[in-house]
């Protein structure tokens, strides 16, 4: 029980960091997008700037490695010592920086050709958004090798049970550009935005430091291939890092498909409503899947898999109950806070509307997904997730393809709907999941539960939100709380689980 207590006080300590980043996140755009509200091709373009930085940042340190490498450190924590897993962390890095470094560069070199390119970034945007485009992708590359290392930083010390600084780490990169907004900006232009990431990215690396030496942490200068641990960790990396170029594939075709349609700032609404998405998504699915998977390394190491499968039984119970009625309570009162927060105008705020409830129609997918993968890369069985994403990107591609061809009219809600497909990606891991542990999956009556109270707090949220007199975010806000107050109280018996995960 002692170990399932700490997954709980770990998940609420990231929980609490991550609302706090997720607080920083809605300042940081607030400000930008009022900054260029009557440019919002500009938005467009620093948004598709950013995407093939966070791709190989995603596929290196920040998701292929970082993932397959905490159940490995911390194997070596439990069977060996603290100083055999550091130096298996020196040689980590030391081969994460090198490679990141020079594929920065190749990326730099050919930056045109992969923006114009019909298969590219943006083949739809004009000629002199595409020249900015490139300009600013280049700037980014650097924040991208910082965070080579940053992730890797991050991943060992939650390894070591620490979650306290790698969890206020995002906040730090979000204060980062926030300056860049208001002190770049008015000298550099949009160009100051990208200074303001390379910023936030060493004030994310930097915060973190202090937490290294605590747990005796000494770097060591060696690259040597043929370590053991180093060839093990780049053989779970490898399925990883093809999980992780699938997944960056969606986020490449939803910019692509968002360039060609005949409709301004859909790369913007896109990204900005998968941000508020990200807030529920964050707070419940990422902190609870990032405390647990540590504590899931440690049954798969030592073959408890009874209570492999209750922690993650309790977790998905969590989850679910919570994930239904937040996404509905949302939905129903999402659209005055976004007129308030970022400033568009009607149409761009209609459009971000819309396409932020298509998002919070995949929220439950997106909690139960972050556990369902972690649970494999604690078992260390990485290909399992590789071949569940092929099947989300035949799926994805084929709803988002075929709903901009049929509705190009509806546009970016389209794309952003179809991410539906990460639902049944989920399902089909855990079913394979079940399978090879033989501990069957069961998650009760919380689904049942989680609809009722999906119906109910949504429903009041929504007659609140439209139905009383006042001020229109005053309403809003009255409607989500008495909303989700109501289904707090409906799901209850699942949220408590929460305090024994």
């Amino acid at each position: 029980m002692n170990k399932l207590s700490r997954v709980s006080k770990n998940s609420l300590i990231v929980a609490a960091f991550f609302f706090l980043d997720k607080i920083l996140a809605f300042v940081r755009t607030s400000i930008i997008s009022r900054q260029y509200s009557d440019e919002v091709h500009m938005l467009d373009t620093f948004h598709a700037a950013n995407n093939l930085p966070d791709v190989l940042f995603a596929l290196i340190s920040g998701g292929a490695l970082a993932m397959a490498f905490i159940p490995l450190l911390t194997e070596y924590l439990t069977t060996k010592d603290r100083a055999a897993a550091w130096d298996l962390f020196s040689r980590v890095a030391n081969v994460a920086f090198l490679v990141t470094g020079g594929i920065a560069i190749l990326i730099a070199i050919f930056a045109e050709t992969i923006v114009k390119a019909e298969i590219g970034i943006a083949p739809g945007f004009g000629a002199e958004q595409r020249t900015l485009l490139v300009e600013l992708m280049r700037l980014n590359l650097i924040g991208t090798i910082i965070f080579s290392i940053s992730g890797l930083v991050m991943a060992s010390l939650q390894a070591n049970q620490h979650f306290v600084l790698p969890a206020l780490a995002p906040a730090m990169y979000n204060i980062g550009q926030i300056f860049g907004a208001v002190f770049f900006v008015p000298r550099w232009g949009i160009h100051g935005l990208v200074y303001g990431v390379i910023l936030g990215a060493a004030m994310h690396l930097l915060i973190q430091i202090p937490a290294l030496f605590k747990f005796g942490f000494k770097w060591t200068p060696a690259l040597d291939i043929r370590h053991t641990g180093l060839i093990e960790a780049l053989n779970l990396m490898a399925p990883r890092l093809l999980t992780m170029g699938g997944i960056q594939l969606i986020v490449l075709a939803r910019d692509n498909l968002a360039s060609r349609l005949d409709q301004v700032g859909a790369v913007t609404s896109l990204t900005s409503g998968w941000m508020i998405m990200q807030v529920p998504e964050t707070i419940l699915g990422t902190a609870i899947a990032t405390a647990m998977l540590p504590t899931l390394s440690e049954f798969a190491a030592r073959g408890n898999w009874a209570g492999f499968r209750d922690t993650i039984e309790r977790s998905l119970r969590v989850l679910i109950a919570l994930s239904l009625p937040v996404a509905a309570v949302m939905a129903a009162g999402i659209a005055p806070l976004v007129r308030a927060i970022f400033d568009f105008d009607e149409p761009m705020s209609q459009l971000l509307t819309c396409t932020t409830r298509a998002y919070l129609l995949t929220l439950t997918g997106y909690v139960i997904h972050e556990v369902a993968v972690r649970s494999f890369y604690a078992r260390k069985e990485p290909w399992y997730p590789f071949f569940a994403v092929l099947i989300r990107l035949v799926i994805f591609l084929g709803i988002s393809i075929t709903g901009v061809t049929l509705f190009s009219e509806i546009g970016a809600p389209v794309i952003a709907f179809a991410e539906i497909a990460l639902l049944i990606e989920a399902i089909i891991l855990f079913i394979w999941l079940s399978n090879r542990t033989h501990e069957p999956i069961h998650v009760g009556s919380s689904v049942t539960r989680g609809l009722v109270a999906t119906l109910i707090g949504g429903a009041a949220a929504y007659s609140l939100a439209w139905g009383v007199p006042g001020g229109a975010v005053v309403t809003a806000l009255l409607g989500m709380s008495v909303g989700g107050i109501i289904a707090l109280a409906i799901v209850w018996k699942d949220v408590r689980l929460l305090l024994h995960l």
